[in-house]
């Protein structure tokens, strides 16, 4: 037993744990750090810090077209409350997608970068436009946006990949795109129900499900 102890040693197979040696490059590094620079900063390469305040912006985007939904179908001559409270609560989601990106690029040592946001349109679809009327209208541009984010979240996690970066790209497919797969399903079978039930009475029992 002493002898096959022996040959399973750290010193046979060279896996040898020297911790004073191996500590020192990045002791050195903290040491040199100046106080602008982050000391947290372990392995994230820059272009992955860019992508998730690119990513950030996105989800404010985002956010920024629900909440112009919600003041939309908040209208009185429009007045579909149930909308109006989902739209709110998928912008306030939104934003939080953003917030917890600029919390991950702190812990990292990033810096946030916010970037400007596109004033959204005013007007969705409205009961005169055309066969689809203003429900259907948002819908539908609600599950393109959630399609997109997908999208813009599986290019966010190639960026990770591509620099090796485990724990960033576990961050995006646990926190982010899980959650996402989910949403692209929920607005999904909306449009489905909304195609169903046409322009008239069935949006309102429609938007009753919201209240």
């Amino acid at each position: 037993m002493a002898c096959r102890a022996a040959a399973d040693s750290p010193q046979v197979t060279g896996m040898v744990f020297e911790p004073f040696s191996e500590v020192e490059p990045i002791s050195s590094s903290i040491t040199k750090a100046s106080g602008s620079e982050s000391f947290a900063r372990t392995d994230y390469h820059a272009e992955c810090e860019a992508a998730i305040n690119e990513q950030a912006n996105i989800e404010y985007n985002v956010s920024y077209i629900y909440h112009a939904m919600w003041a939309y179908f908040d209208r009185d001559n429009v007045g579909l409350p149930g909308l109006a409270a989902y739209f709110k609560e998928s912008s306030l989601e939104e934003r939080g997608h953003a917030e917890m990106l600029m919390e991950y690029n702190n812990k990292r040592g990033g810096k946030v970068q916010l970037q400007s946001i596109m004033a959204p349109m005013t007007e969705f679809g409205g009961p005169g436009d055309g066969d689809k009327g203003d429900a259907l209208y948002a819908m539908e541009l609600a599950l393109s946006l959630e399609k997109l984010n997908f999208q813009k979240l599986r290019a966010l996690q190639a960026v990770a990949d591509k620099h090796g970066d485990a724990q960033m790209s576990d961050f995006v497919e646990s926190d982010l795109l899980a959650e996402q797969v989910d949403a692209v399903k929920e607005v999904a079978t909306y449009v489905s129900q909304l195609r169903r039930v046409g322009k008239g009475h069935g949006v309102y029992q429609f938007d009753k499900t919201f209240r």
